[in-house]
């Protein structure tokens, strides 16, 4: 984290619930941290101290979100950049999830880890056909309304569905 501040660049990152916390500089010198899941705010409020390891302070911050289901989930965020909010932070980061999201999809839904190419003019090719299928299947994906990987696994299913059938019509040749 250090590292990226020191190249001028600041980080937005989501932290696990056990990592430790000092509120203030005199409390990190003392080593008083606690636990981020135990550390009580409000909603919409931003902390500012020091994780333990790190020299430089930070800011805070927690999203608490619904799943599908119903239940309840926490989001612990951290930040280099000092002037940034809870909204600011928290819009930050749900920008870089949606490029985690295209590098998933590009890399399970689409093979790109998967290349077989050995020169640069095969890999840029290769990297080409790659980015132009993940459009296509993300149109294709926006009119079904669904996303990605669940668009590739309903026509998993359909797949599955029509060699299932074609198998029994080859039995029913046989049987007969």
């Amino acid at each position: 984290m250090e590292f990226v501040v020191k190249r001028g660049k600041h980080f937005i990152f989501a932290l696990k619930s056990n990592r430790t916390f000092a509120g203030s500089l005199t409390a990190k010198k003392n080593g008083v941290f606690q636990a981020v899941e135990s550390l009580e705010w409000e909603e919409g409020h931003v902390l500012t101290g020091y994780l333990k390891g790190m020299s430089m302070p930070v800011r805070l911050t927690r999203q608490v979100f619904t799943n599908e289901d119903g239940s309840t989930g926490m989001l612990y965020l951290v930040t280099s950049d000092l002037t940034l909010g809870h909204t600011d932070i928290v819009t930050i980061y749900q920008k870089r999830w949606r490029v985690e999201e295209y590098h998933k999809s590009m890399k399970s839904n689409l093979g790109l880890a998967k290349s077989p190419t050995k020169t640069v003019t095969t890999q840029m090719n290769y990297f080409f056909m790659v980015s132009y299928a993940y459009v296509k299947l993300e149109r294709l994906a926006l009119s079904a309304n669904l996303n990605q990987f669940a668009l590739k696994a309903k026509l998993y299913v359909s797949v599955l569905q029509a060699s299932m059938g074609e198998l029994e019509r080859l039995r029913e040749g046989v049987a007969a």
